[in-house]
């Protein structure tokens, strides 16, 4: 009995195991985007899994992925489509999990301008944020209606889209998402519209994924095993708004001042249904699609496997 009362005594005095450090970078400030990242740390779910996470905002929303390739964070949220081309250029990333299943991406107009369809397109400037796949999302969406990017005129309006669109400066915009742009368009005093991306010949895609440095990420080892932790936490997460979605909701919105707000509010019924149920599942096909979606568009020579742009970290290697 004395013995068993020593080792009680012992164990009482031990310290608890230490959580595993794991930094995570955000893609852009904290939005309902990230809802379930945010549930799951407000309710203990990654301490519940043995991690210390660490969420960080960025200063540039470039800087995530390639933090995430130079080793100096842990696990970066960002695009699929954007995704693609990194590899490409040889950074090494790699999907590790998803968080928004759906594109958000849209082509937006005035609801009371000239554009009805996309042939109005002709001849009119369209504005854009990120080089690149943008371009290439807006000649797919144009080819469908016998025009070519020759037919626009495509403006760098930086990260200001809705207020270039709201100026007149151009008749549309590229990269704005569906469950913020629309509703500062209407905050503003204005009605947008959109041209759904998957609805106008774009293969579908993961808007919203998480990416992990491949070289770091062993077959075997404690870098996987934290990322499936994780995945696990955030799936607990998901499920718990899926659950107790008025908890869910009051919980967001008091992780932060701006959070209960009348676009964040809108923007959390907007992106709700869109989450990934189980994060870390792998949509192979997807992957696939628009790799080759990329190669028809001239803007990668070749398609590369798609274990090489995404995995399952749970999967049996």
């Amino acid at each position: 009995m004395k013995h068993l009362l020593t080792a009680a005594l012992i164990a009482l005095a031990s310290p608890a195991a230490a959580a595993d450090k794991l930094t995570l970078m955000l893609d852009w400030f904290v939005n309902p985007d990230h809802a379930p990242i945010v549930i799951a740390q407000d309710k203990g779910f990654f301490r519940d899994a043995g991690l210390d996470v660490e969420i960080v905002a960025p200063a540039d929303p470039a800087d995530p992925p390639r933090l995430v390739a130079a080793g100096k964070a842990d696990l970066a949220v960002s695009y699929q489509p954007q995704l693609h081309l990194q590899v490409h250029e040889g950074l090494p990333l790699v999907r590790v999990g998803t968080l928004v299943g759906t594109p958000l991406n849209c082509l937006m107009v005035r609801a009371d301008g000239p554009v009805k369809s996309i042939a109005d397109l002709k001849g009119r400037k369209i504005g854009f944020s990120v080089a690149g796949v943008e371009q290439a999302i807006v000649a797919a969406l144009l080819d469908r209606a016998g025009l070519t990017l020759d037919d626009v005129q495509m403006v760098h309006v930086n990260w200001s889209l809705t207020p270039a669109l709201l100026s007149g400066q151009v008749d549309a915009t590229i990269g704005g998402y569906r469950n913020f742009e629309l509703t500062q368009m209407r905050m503003a005093g204005s009605e947008g519209r959109c041209f759904y991306v998957e609805e106008e010949g774009l293969p579908a895609y993961d808007e919203l994924i998480l990416i992990a440095n491949r070289d770091r990420l062993k077959a075997e080892g404690p870098e996987r095993d934290r990322i499936n932790r994780f995945m696990a936490a955030l799936e607990r997460g998901t499920q718990f708004m899926l659950n107790h979605p008025e908890e869910a909701r009051s919980l967001f919105a008091a992780h932060a001042p701006d959070l209960g707000d009348e676009l964040n509010t809108a923007a959390w019924k907007d992106t709700f249904g869109r989450f990934a149920i189980s994060p870390a599942a792998l949509d192979s096909g997807r992957y696939a699609r628009f790799e080759a979606f990329l190669v028809d568009a001239g803007l990668v020579p070749e398609a590369l496997a798609v274990d090489r742009l995404a995995i399952d970290p749970g999967a049996a290697p």
